[in-house]
């Protein structure tokens, strides 16, 4: 699985001109689902997410996860992360998962979320064209791939 993670003031997202997920405070999260991807990459990229240290403390340094200070998440599906532009112009996304796992995974990823740490976890529709607005805080981003962990 691969994500972008940002931490953001405020965000929303909305289709066909009506916000579907909006949070305060808190990390948006564009994720993506590799063909190889099982139950291990939800929960090690979940736990990775909720647990960076990138939210300030009361010295102005990045020691707080989003758990420390009670944040929300808004989680958007982004297959255009598995995106390979390394040969000609149109990327290639070989290795996404398919429509259907992509769904399937999108959908633990968020009720890991919930369960575990119970977050007030937002989303966008899958599949669907989506506006996602945000005002970054920092800006902090940062990508996160969990073929790259074992």
């Amino acid at each position: 699985m691969r994500a972008v993670v940002q931490r953001v003031k405020k965000a929303h997202v909305d289709v066909d001109g009506k916000t579907v997920g909006k949070i305060g405070k808190g990390i948006l999260v564009l994720l993506g689902v590799g063909q190889n991807d099982t139950q291990k990459d939800i929960e090690w990229l979940a736990d990775k997410i909720v647990n960076l240290r990138i939210f300030e403390d009361e010295d102005e340094k990045m020691n707080l996860s989003l758990l420390d200070v009670k944040g929300e998440i808004l989680v958007v599906s982004q297959f255009t992360l598995y995106g390979d532009c390394r040969k000609g112009r149109r990327p290639s996304y070989s290795t996404a998962a398919s429509p259907e796992k992509g769904k399937e995974f999108y959908e633990k990823f968020m009720i890991y979320l919930e369960e575990k740490y119970n977050l007030n976890v937002q989303k966008g529709i899958f599949q669907a064209d989506m506006e996602v607005n945000l005002i970054n805080d920092g800006p902090v981003t940062l990508l996160l791939d969990s073929e790259k962990t074992f």
